[in-house]
């Protein structure tokens, strides 16, 4: 289960008091609150407009940035040991939710896979030859015939997916059953790729607390406490004894720094970027249908929330979380409507809002805040808008894609064709040969454990040779195929 805990002062109220000297002002119209974000809302009361934010991306995600690492003691599941992977054991769930929240992050994925795939799949030998090491393609009907056994297009689909978004994926190896008999021949007749929310490193039982000690690979609902699932245990993957298990996992991954299990996306510094950026269209479109601009914008901790929530939970334990959403979102609802009222009118000279600042476990200050914001809607719009491109900069650069294959347009610059074909250079000259490695890496053992004698034999994607402009005939050049 995942749990948040928050220290002494949890139990207190931070907006404890919203009073007024008199009350009873005539004219006073009861606020409305419409709810425009996940995690944003517009109060509209008096002819002016509150913006508030819950600040769940910071609570969140503050744990992850000011936690040293999170793989330094194992996580406790129908009592097995696993390593989490990220703080509450849920970072494949936050990445999954910041890329549907954000709307460039996925086309800048999708474009670094299409370019990655190239034209597709295709065997090939290494051969060197003067001083060079070059590809040679070709085709083989055994190997072919494998294939088309198994669905190996989803798999590689999967594969592609999984890692630009995790850096890593696991796999399941499907063994034969004559490899059990006595003078049979193993043989990897399927791969099949398990989804990250889905998958978990067991917590290594011998040895130093390392990827390379790990002998359990776990599979379950881990999104739902594994409410349908259960909890299957796979043995890992042994290279040097393919046949050994009728059924086994491997964890394919690009090794990150400091971290000892799992790799991190290598977008993980733009978190708060994506996610801050994908709130700005909401607001936007909110003030431009209503043609109201804001006069406050309120943060509250969202560590308030959670304790809230937590309430409510051991008050109504006959109700499900859906039904405590409800509930919590009225509470949100009314308290922001409270806020207003005081905040709000002619004669709010007498009113007054008391709050408490308190600290969660991880020692962050959780306060609110209310700031006032300058009644000029362009001026307003404006800067969400420089927030918005700028956000638009650091995601592109984070994620590793050049702005002209990502297609980003720079204000006030053109992308040329000479600067995209330079691009696409460099991109498959230094971004496709690791990852490309380790996407195949499970297909390649299968492939060397199946037929030992084709040794030499490997599965890529095939890419046009990157040369010179000054080697390539005028009507060969990649600019005319642009």
């Amino acid at each position: 289960m995942k749990t948040k805990n928050y220290k002494a002062n949890r139990s207190t109220i931070p907006v404890s008091a919203i009073q007024s000297k008199s009350p009873n002002v005539k004219g006073d119209i009861r606020p409305s609150v419409k709810r425009i974000g996940k995690h944003s809302a517009a109060i509209q009361t008096g002819g002016k407009v509150y913006t508030v934010s819950t600040a769940s991306f910071s609570s969140e995600m503050s744990q992850f940035f000011d936690s040293s690492n999170w793989e330094t003691s194992p996580q406790i599941y129908q009592g097995v040991k696993i390593v989490p992977h990220g703080i509450n054991n849920n970072l494949p769930e936050i990445v999954r939710n910041i890329m549907a929240e954000n709307n460039l992050a996925p086309g800048i994925l999708e474009r670094q896979i299409g370019l990655l795939y190239s034209n597709g799949p295709a065997l090939y030998r290494l051969v060197y030859k003067n001083g060079e090491i070059t590809r040679q393609y070709l085709e083989d009907k055994e190997i072919n015939k494998w294939l088309k056994s198994w669905d190996w297009r989803r798999f590689l689909d999967m594969a592609l997916v999984e890692y630009k978004h995790l850096k890593g994926f696991y796999t399941k190896n499907f063994r034969n059953r004559g490899a059990r008999i006595p003078g049979e021949k193993g043989f990897i007749t399927s791969l099949q790729v398990v989804p990250g929310t889905d998958a978990r490193l067991g917590w290594p039982e011998y040895g130093s607390p390392r990827l390379e000690n790990v002998r359990t690979i776990y599979v379950g609902d881990f999104l739902n406490n594994f409410l349908d699932s259960g909890l299957v245990a796979y043995p890992v993957f042994q290279p040097n004894d393919p046949f050994k298990y009728g059924v086994s996992m491997s964890y394919h991954n690009t090794y990150s720094f400091a971290y000892r299990f799992y790799s991190v996306p290598s977008f993980f510094g733009t978190f708060k970027w994506l996610w801050r950026s994908s709130e700005i269209p909401d607001i936007i479109e909110y003030l431009g249908k209503n043609g109201i601009s804001a006069s406050f914008h309120i943060h509250s901790p969202n560590g308030y929330w959670e304790a809230k929530k937590e309430k409510l939970q051991e008050r109504y334990q006959d109700k499900d979380d859906d039904e405590i959403e409800v509930l919590l979102q009225e509470i949100k609802d009314k308290l922001f409507s409270d806020i207003s009222s005081a905040l709000a009118g002619n004669e709010n000279a007498g009113k007054f809002i008391e709050t408490v600042d308190f600290y969660d476990d991880e020692g962050n200050l959780c306060q609110w805040k209310i700031e006032a914001i300058d009644q000029k809607i362009h001026d307003f719009i404006e800067a969400q808008l420089k927030v918005g491109s700028q956000a638009d900069s650091a995601s592109t650069s984070g994620m590793g894609l050049h702005p002209s294959l990502a297609n980003i347009i720079i204000p006030g610059q053109l992308g040329s064709g000479s600067q995209m074909l330079y691009a696409l250079k460099l991109f498959w000259a230094a971004d496709t040969a690791i990852p490309e490695s380790v996407i195949f890496e499970p297909i390649n053992r299968a492939i060397a454990a199946n037929w030992p004698e084709k040794e030499g034999i490997l599965m890529g994607f095939y890419r046009p040779v990157v040369q010179k402009e000054d080697n390539v005939s005028s009507q060969d050049r990649l600019t005319n195929n642009i």
